[in-house]
């Protein structure tokens, strides 16, 4: 080894750390931070069909597309406010059920038993599957006449005479919300289930010698030592369900429903719909605050909570 190598070595190590973040730094600036900014630009100027050929010639709109999208008393603004409120249904059904499900199933296999192994695989398909196959899955199965949900309820059940629409009218957002429970659900129960693997078993077997019932401990044990998972898990599950836009899109098409018109579609049709990409990216950048506010609203109250614990 010479001396000039020897030499060299040290400043190597010191930049090797940059080196190997300097491809992921690109790529998070060319997929995610140029397009942020690229898209908050947009929504300060009145980018119609007429100025796509030539950005650069769009007129400055100033903050005339947020008050157009904030102001209900137009078509716009009271279409983005409905949106919303059927989002924040959506969202907060969707999240309860998934983490209801995730924890039951998550507490039901901890216990060993023969073929456990194969029922947690079979929980997980709905995860590994790719999104897009599975919401097409749904879509033929959700269909009135041919589909299979109907065939069930109507042909072999029998509960009701008439079959029902699923993709259109008022049970769009049922059948939304059942999509996108069948995709979640899993995501919660893997991670609750890892959670459980870390509470420690001498815990629950000395509460059940002192008589705690498996409700109790459920409350008084696994509840508390999941606390910093579900934290993180709540939060997670809420910022999907809020931004999602493939389940609505590839389950309904282009033409959503006013049942199931949820923010994001609402945000993509107003701007490749009507060709007003001005106000489109209004919309989201509105998005981003808000998902922004609730983010730092809910990691502020609950870090206080358990700096209190």
């Amino acid at each position: 080894m010479t001396r000039a190598t020897t030499q060299r070595r040290p400043g190597l190590s010191r930049r090797l750390p940059y080196l190997l973040l300097a491809p992921a730094v690109l790529l998070e600036l060319l997929i995610h931070i140029v397009p942020m900014l690229v898209g908050i630009w947009m929504s300060f100027v009145k980018l119609t069909k007429f100025f796509i050929a030539n950005w650069s010639a769009a007129p400055w709109a100033g903050f005339g597309n947020y008050r157009l999208a904030v102001d209900v008393d137009n078509a716009v603004g009271a279409g983005l406010l409905k949106s919303f409120g059927v989002t924040i249904a959506f969202s907060l059904i969707t999240l309860a059920i998934s983490w209801g499900l995730g924890m039951a199933a998550a507490v039901a296999l901890q216990p060993p038993f023969r073929g456990r192994s194969v029922v947690r695989t079979l929980f997980l398909v709905p995860y590994a599957l790719p999104a897009y196959a599975g919401i097409l899955t749904w879509n033929f199965m959700l269909q009135r006449d041919t589909g299979a949900v109907n065939h069930v309820l109507v042909d072999n059940l029998g509960l009701t005479s008439d079959r029902p629409f699923w993709l259109i009218g008022g049970n769009a957002l049922a059948s939304l919300i059942t999509v996108a429970v069948w995709k979640l659900w899993p995501f919660a129960f893997l991670t609750l289930m890892a959670g459980l693997q870390s509470i420690p078993r001498d815990i629950y077997e000395a509460a059940s010698v002192d008589g705690a019932g498996s409700i109790r401990q459920w409350r008084n044990i696994t509840l508390p030592s999941l606390r910093p998972v579900n934290l993180v898990l709540v939060l997670v599950l809420f910022l999907w369900t809020f931004s999602d836009f493939n389940t609505p899109y590839v389950l309904f098409g282009t033409g959503q429903p006013p049942a199931g018109d949820l923010i994001t579609f609402h945000i993509y049709n107003a701007s490749f719909l009507t060709w007003n990409f001005g106000s489109g990216a209004a919309m989201s950048v509105l998005l981003l605050i808000f998902l922004m506010i609730v983010t730092g609203a809910y990691l502020l109250i609950t870090g206080r909570r358990s700096r209190r614990a």
